[in-house]
């Protein structure tokens, strides 16, 4: 069966009507970023790519050409073996390389010879990225959020996630990044993906929302650890309706230590974090904040960081960067745990009722 082409645009319109979106790059290609659910099969490996490059620029094309046909004749021998002999006749997958289509384009003649529907994505990967950059704006800007603000340790996330398993749509950008968008928001074991990864899952969960629906969003700065957050989803955030969220001074203490209880358990490892805010607040102010820890008055510490560093720097970035920010809606559970953020997360739900407009 002949193979079919779509452009970029039209794959990320189309993407769903797949049975199965296939990476034909290596695994570090595509552990960088790849296409929302994009299975990896590699027409050649990390190790193979590096040996035929090799071979073009010291050997010749010729025996590079021959030597890659035969390691990739054998992967996608593989590939079959594993993945794809059950498969029925109409299975109809989207495939997709890097760009020149040499790689995608061994694997899908040879699922189109078997008879498959098979369909590729002109470009590949670079042609699908530069389109998904340009969408990104219009998918933000169709979606009418409601921004929760509130100063550190007020919950915000804790309050989305109720948010969440009370059925309501969630945009959590710090999951997405995997940070807690602070100086001390880098979770330990776990690396934040690169701006194109970020970016794609970005796309993928914009994509899936109901634009009839809010869309319920933490307030964030313009970077989230070492990611970027696109212009057109911090414009749109930024003119969007506000939800005040409260909680006692103990209680953001007591969620802190409870969020960040690697801290409590590695002082050293706080005390390292630290270190970043001496240009803001000065040596004399984090040694200060250093003897609390290493004394074990983490939560005076806690408390101190709050009213010196966190508290000021929130209260004036919100104020100036979310424009309804003054006509927010308060929100104040009675304390830090999951059934005060569920019963917050319904009253929320409920008092949205009412059609939801987009913002103007």
């Amino acid at each position: 069966m002949p193979v079919a082409t779509l452009s970029a645009t039209e794959a990320l319109r189309r993407l769903a009507e797949f049975d199965t979106v296939i990476d034909a790059r290596t695994e570090d290609e595509h552990a960088l970023d790849h296409v929302p659910g994009a299975l990896n099969w590699p027409t050649l490996n990390n190790a193979e790519r590096i040996e035929i490059g090799t071979m073009y620029k010291q050997v010749s094309a010729f025996e590079a050409k021959k030597r890659g046909a035969m390691l990739a004749a054998r992967n996608i021998a593989a590939h079959i073996e594993r993945e794809v002999l059950d498969t029925p006749k109409g299975w109809r997958p989207l495939i997709y390389c890097w760009r020149g289509g040499n790689r995608s384009g061994a694997l899908a003649t040879i699922l189109g010879a078997i008879g498959f529907q098979v369909t590729l994505i002109e470009g590949g990967y670079k042609a699908w990225r530069a389109a998904l950059v340009d969408d990104l704006p219009r998918l933000a800007a169709g979606l009418p959020y409601r921004v929760i603000c509130g100063p550190t340790g007020s919950g915000k996330t804790r309050l989305l996630h109720a948010l969440a398993a009370e059925g309501a749509q969630v945009l959590d950008l710090e999951g997405l990044a995997c940070h807690r968008s602070s100086v001390l928001g880098h979770l330990p074991g776990q690396p934040q993906p690169s701006q194109k990864r970020f970016d794609s899952l970005l796309w993928d969960a914009l994509r899936r929302f109901d634009p009839e629906r809010a869309v319920y969003v933490e307030s964030e700065s313009k970077k989230v650890g070492n990611l970027r957050v696109p212009d057109g989803l911090m414009d749109a955030m930024r003119t969007s309706p506000c939800i005040a969220l409260h909680l006692s001074d103990g209680e953001r203490v007591a969620l802190l230590l409870e969020d960040y209880d690697y801290f409590v358990r590695d002082p050293e490892l706080l005390i390292g974090r630290l270190q970043a805010l001496r240009a803001l607040r000065g040596g004399e102010v984090v040694n200060g904040w250093t003897e609390q820890v290493r004394a074990g008055r983490t939560a005076e510490m806690v408390r101190d960081l709050l009213a010196q560093h966190y508290d000021p720097t929130y209260a004036s970035s919100t104020a100036r960067n979310f424009r309804l920010f003054a006509q927010a809606r308060d929100c104040a559970p009675v304390d830090r745990h999951p059934e005060a953020m569920r019963v917050a997360a319904r009253q929320i739900i409920e008092s949205e009722a009412a059609p939801v407009l987009l913002n103007d």
